[in-house]
């Protein structure tokens, strides 16, 4: 019952700390955190757990996934605890409660063999998270909380359109409906045509999740306006999930021999996200819109990767986890910086290395994690991804190099003219000496560590399940 137990804790006390005083609630979340950890460690040590026929079930895609929606949330419950002291969002009640109900319903997407379920938790996320955006209760959080939910939901209508397509593909004789392990051994007996139009509009649905271009236009906005904590949520925990939807699609076209139909649109959507992140990343003003596109550039880059296939798999798995924690750590230490100089504008922040050296540190580091430079760990699954295509498209390499050259660029100079310059836009509101708190240095300076271990070693239990998971996916280890 472990599989159930890890949807229901966190959905329960949910509930519970919906209805309980003030006092209780960050110490409820971080305990469903914890608790929520603990159970994803023992099905590390004990996997191949199965439930309801096997429409729940650990397997090495699902169980790589959990990990890092399990971990995140452990982490970012830390930092809510020093969060909540400085900003009080209505006491907390609805904040706490739907985080804790975004875990369980990003349990149930891991869990999910069955596509429907899968579809039904990442709903569930989408209606978790959108209370989360809506933090300042103003004009322009209402408008990226009504884009988030519109965009969102034609996205996931998309998707249910999808699992109804993929269900009219599947013969009597091909195993359990839409329960992705028979569906993948069978894939050979599903009808060619359904199959290519459920494809399709997967792609558009959990496209419109990751925030892949052009679908994205919700994202920027989002990040802007909702917590860093909220905007990390999502970039780490909710575009990972989106991504294992459209990876389950991808393997069953794979195994179907449908692989010359799929791979084009893959690549260009994740081509045209990275290029249009390029675009609009020079120039950017706003470091947590900066983050937002940054984020679209990497979707497009897991995009990529699941189209080139072979060791691009391997890659995308990798990447999903590096640019996870990467992105969460970012996130955080821009949360730091904007509660104490009360704005996100760029060219009103300058000189954090003098006034708050922990966040600005971290800000330096996290430059280094999100574009993808050596040691931290996305200059592996990057350099992966840009092997595969060497080894079949070199010239998709040779762009991809340029185009991530310009973000390295666009990024560095905004981040490096926030902790070094001197001259900050008139109006400023400077960080004073002293703002920083323990309690919010703290976990994106464990997640900083962690990148940078992952960049040097590479555990082996970790390191097989990736190979496991794309080896589901029709690729291989390099």
């Amino acid at each position: 019952m472990i599989l159930l137990a890890l949807v229901l804790v966190p959905a329960v006390v949910a509930a519970l700390a919906y209805f309980l005083p003030a006092a209780f609630r960050a110490g409820l979340l971080v305990f469903a955190a914890l608790a929520h950890l603990l159970l994803v460690a023992v099905l590390w040590a004990t996997p191949g757990h199965r439930l309801w026929d096997g429409w729940l079930a650990d397997d090495a895609l699902g169980r790589v996934i959990l990990t890092i929606v399990s971990l995140l949330f452990l982490v970012l419950a830390h930092y809510a605890i020093g969060y909540l002291r400085e900003e009080n969002p209505r006491g907390g009640r609805a904040f706490v409660s739907c985080m804790l109900g975004f875990l369980a319903a990003a349990t149930l997407v891991c869990l999910s063999q069955h596509f429907a379920l899968l579809w039904i938790g990442m709903e569930t996320t989408t209606l978790a998270v959108a209370p989360l955006i809506y933090h300042r209760h103003d004009r322009r959080s209402l408008e990226a909380v009504w884009k988030y939910l519109v965009l969102s939901s034609v996205g996931i209508a998309f998707a249910l359109l999808g699992v109804f397509l993929l269900a009219t593909a599947q013969p009597a004789s091909a195993g359990r409906p839409l329960v992705f392990g028979d569906m993948l051994a069978n894939a050979t007996a599903l009808d060619p045509v359904w199959l290519r139009a459920a494809f399709v509009f997967m792609l558009i649905g959990f496209g419109t999740k990751m925030g892949l271009a052009p679908l994205h236009s919700w994202k920027p906005d989002v990040y802007g306006e909702a917590p860093s904590l909220v905007g990390g949520l999502m970039a780490g925990a909710l575009t990972s999930c989106a991504f294992l939807g459209l990876a389950r699609v991808t393997a069953i076209c794979f195994a179907a021999g449908a692989g010359p139909f799929v791979r084009p649109p893959l690549i260009g959507f994740g081509l045209l996200s990275v290029a249009i992140a390029t675009a609009f990343i020079i120039g950017q003003g706003d470091i947590k819109r900066l983050l937002g596109y940054s984020s679209i550039e990497h979707m497009g880059l897991l995009s990529l990767a699941l189209g080139l296939g072979g060791v691009g798999a391997y890659g995308a798995v990798l990447h999903t986890l590096n640019n996870a924690l990467a992105k969460v750590m970012v996130f955080l230490a821009v949360g730091n910086v904007v509660l104490a100089c009360g704005t996100s504008s760029s060219g009103r922040i300058r000189g954090l290395m003098r006034t708050m050296p922990a966040s600005g540190t971290l800000l330096v580091i996290g430059l280094f994690a999100i574009t993808g430079s050596p040691p931290f760990g996305m200059f592996l699954s990057e350099f992966t991804i840009i092997k595969a295509a060497i080894d079949q498209y070199p010239w998709i390499a040779v762009v991809l190099v340029v185009l991530l050259s310009i973000i390295f660029v666009g990024i560095a100079s905004m981040i490096l003219e926030m902790v070094y310059g001197e001259r900050a836009e008139a109006g400023a509101t400077a960080a004073t000496v002293g703002t920083e708190r323990p309690w919010l240095v703290a976990a994106p300076a464990a997640l900083a560590i962690l990148v940078l271990g992952l960049g040097v070693y590479m555990p082996a239990p970790l390191s097989d399940a990736i190979a496991s998971a794309a080896e589901a996916l029709g690729g291989r280890a390099p």
